[in-house]
C-alpha cells in the first residue's frame, strides 16, 4: 500500500494524546486510592489541555485525506456498519470530554458530586471516566479501519488492534514522563514505570506481528487473478491501465533495502532508545525524557508509515509493472 502521510499523523497525534490523557487520568485515581502521593500542584488540566491539541492536531491532517473536507460531517451516516464512521464519532466526542474536563479542572471549579466507598467522585471523574470510554473506543475504531480487512492479511489481525493501543499508550505515557519531571510532580516514577513497561510491551506484540507477516504467503497467484491457469504466465506491460487510481493508491516504487532501514529503524527510534533514556534518566535530566518522547514520536511515524507500505493488496499480483 501506498501510505498517506495525512493519516500517519493522524493516528500518531491521536494516539499520543489518548495516551497522554490514559496516565493522568489513571494516576488521579491512583492518588484517589491513596496508592500514589499527590502532587501539590495539579496540573491536570493542562496535561488533558495539551491532551485535546493533540488529538486536535491529528484530526486537522486527517482533512488534507480527503478529497471534499466540506462534506467530511457526512462519514459519520455509516455507523451500523463502518469502523471509519464510528471513528468520526469516537474522535469529536473524546476531544469535547477531555476539553470539558481540562476545563472544570483549569476553571477550578471541581467540586465533589457524591461518594463512591469514601473516594470522593467530581465533575472532572466522571467527565474524565467517560473520555477514558471515548478513548478506548476510539483506540478499536481506528485500528479496526485497517484490522477488519480480510483481504489485506497483513493487517487482519488482533495484534494490529493490540498494537495501536500499547503504541499510542506509549507514547503517552512516555510525554506525561517529561511532563512529570519539568513540573516536579510526585508521580514521575509512575508515568516512567508504565512508559517503560508500555513501550517493551509494544516493541513485543509489533516484533511479533513483523515474524508472523514475513510468514504470510500469498493464496493468490497471477494465473488466480486473471482467471488463466497455464504455468508460464509473465507480465510484461500495464497497457492502457498503467498509471491508474489502482496503481497510484496501492501501489509503492520504494525497494527492499529501504524498507528494511525503515523498519529497523522505527524498531531503535519508536522502542530500543526510549526504553534506555527512560530507564537510566534521573528527576534532574528533564531534557533526556523530552528526547525520550521526540525520538520515540518519530520512530512511530517511521512505524505507522510501514504498517502501510508493509500491506500487500491483492490487486497488485495483476499490477505488477508499472509501464
Amino acid at each position: 500500500m501506498k501510505p498517506a502521510i495525512s493519516v500517519v499523523l493522524l493516528t500518531t497525534l491521536i494516539g499520543a494524546g489518548q495516551g497522554l490523557f490514559l496516565a493522568w487520568y489513571s494516576a488521579e485515581w491512583f492518588v484517589m486510592l491513596s496508592m500514589l502521593v499527590p502532587t501539590p500542584v495539579d496540573y491536570a488540566g493542562y496535561a488533558a489541555g495539551l491532551s485535546f491539541l493533540l488529538l486536535a492536531a491529528g484530526l486537522f491532517a486527517s482533512f488534507f485525506h480527503l478529497g471534499h473536507p466540506e462534506r467530511a460531517w457526512r462519514a459519520a451516516a455509516m455507523w451500523r456498519t463502518s469502523w471509519l464512521s464510528r471513528e468520526v464519532i469516537a474522535l469529536p466526542l473524546a476531544m469535547l470530554l477531555i476539553l470539558s474536563y481540562a476545563l472544570v479542572k483549569l476553571a477550578e471549579i471541581d467540586t465533589v458530586v457524591f461518594y463512591l466507598g469514601g473516594i470522593p467522585i467530581s465533575i472532572a471523574t466522571i467527565l474524565g471516566f467517560g473520555a477514558v470510554l471515548a478513548v478506548c473506543a476510539l483506540f478499536i475504531c481506528t485500528a479496526m479501519i485497517y484490522a477488519c480487512l480480510k483481504f489485506l492479511r497483513q493487517w487482519y489481525s488482533p495484534l494490529t488492534v493490540l498494537n495501536f493501543f500499547l503504541m499510542g499508550c506509549a507514547s503517552g505515557f512516555t510525554l506525561a514522563t517529561a511532563i512529570a519531571v519539568v513540573t516536579g510532580d510526585e508521580r514521575f516514577a509512575y508515568f516512567a514505570g508504565m512508559a517503560v513497561f508500555l513501550t517493551a510491551s509494544a516493541l513485543v506484540s509489533r516484533y511479533v506481528s513483523l515474524l508472523r507477516n514475513r510468514s504470510l504467503r500469498s493464496p493468490s497467484t497471477l494465473q488466480s487473478a486473471i482467471g488463466v491457469h497455464h504455468p508460464t504466465i509473465r507480465q510484461i506491460a500495464q497497457g492502457a491501465m498503467g498509471g491508474s487510481f489502482n496503481t497510484r493508491a496501492f501501489m509503492h516504487a520504494y525497494g527492499i533495502p529501504v524498507l528494511r532501514l525503515v523498519r529497523h529503524g522505527f524498531i531503535l527510534l519508536a522502542f530500543i532508545l526510549p526504553l534506555l533514556l527512560l530507564s537510566f534518566g534521573d528527576t534532574e535530566t528533564w531534557l533526556l525524557y523530552g528526547l525520550a518522547f521526540v525520538l520515540q514520536y518519530l520512530g512511530l511515524l517511521a512505524e505507522r508509515w510501514y504498517f502501510f507500505i508493509e500491506a500487500e493488496h491483492p490487486q497488485n499480483i495483476y499490477y505488477q509493472m508499472i509501464s
